[in-house]
């Protein structure tokens, strides 16, 4: 199986969150490896909380910290995000089948080799966002669309997260050249 890299974009409370768990709940019962990269806009946003030991060893200089539990690895890496490359980002991701992008507008907007999943609010979210993002292989949202978007198909993803699961396959297989 080729790496697959999906943005799920759209507005926010459009349902990007809940269409990515949905996905990737119907794509690991399958077998597939999941990745799933948030970006988060909030200025100084950490997870690493003031006063712990892994806060202590980044104030004091550590690039790169390590933070192990009986159920996780957590790698926090002290670096400037605003110039780091989407390639960069998905070395991350480096075990995974599919890698689901949440937020990176600026990122993946122009990038033909990412495909979108577009989630909308309304049929007016959709015909704005449909102009700035290419390629768009499905369209979902919090509401019900009879409106044909060409050869993009609208997907109620609530109802059949089954049938965009079988999308992301087909469009991964097409790309790999099977």
């Amino acid at each position: 199986m080729n790496l697959r890299i999906i943005a799920v974009v759209g507005g926010k409370k459009s349902g990007k969150t809940t269409a990515i768990e949905l996905l990737t709940r119907e794509l690991v019962g399958r077998g597939c490896r999941v990745a799933a990269v948030k970006h988060i806009p909030e200025p100084n946003f950490t997870i690493d909380k003031e006063g712990k030991d892994t806060w202590k060893y980044a104030r004091a200089g550590a690039s790169t910290i390590v933070a192990v539990s009986d159920g996780e690895i957590a790698t926090i890496e002290k670096v400037k995000s605003t110039s780091l490359p989407l390639k960069k980002i998905l070395e991350k991701c480096r075990d995974a089948d599919v890698v689901f992008l949440e937020g990176f507008r600026n990122l993946v907007v122009n990038d033909k080799k990412v495909d979108k999943i577009l989630v909308a609010s309304s049929a007016e979210e959709v015909e704005k966002d449909i102009k700035a993002f290419h390629p768009v292989i499905a369209i979902t949202g919090h509401f019900h669309s009879k409106t044909e978007y060409g050869d993009i198909p609208f997907v109620d993803l609530t109802r059949n997260p089954e049938k965009l699961a079988d999308l992301i396959e087909r469009v991964g297989s097409r790309k790999a050249g099977k």
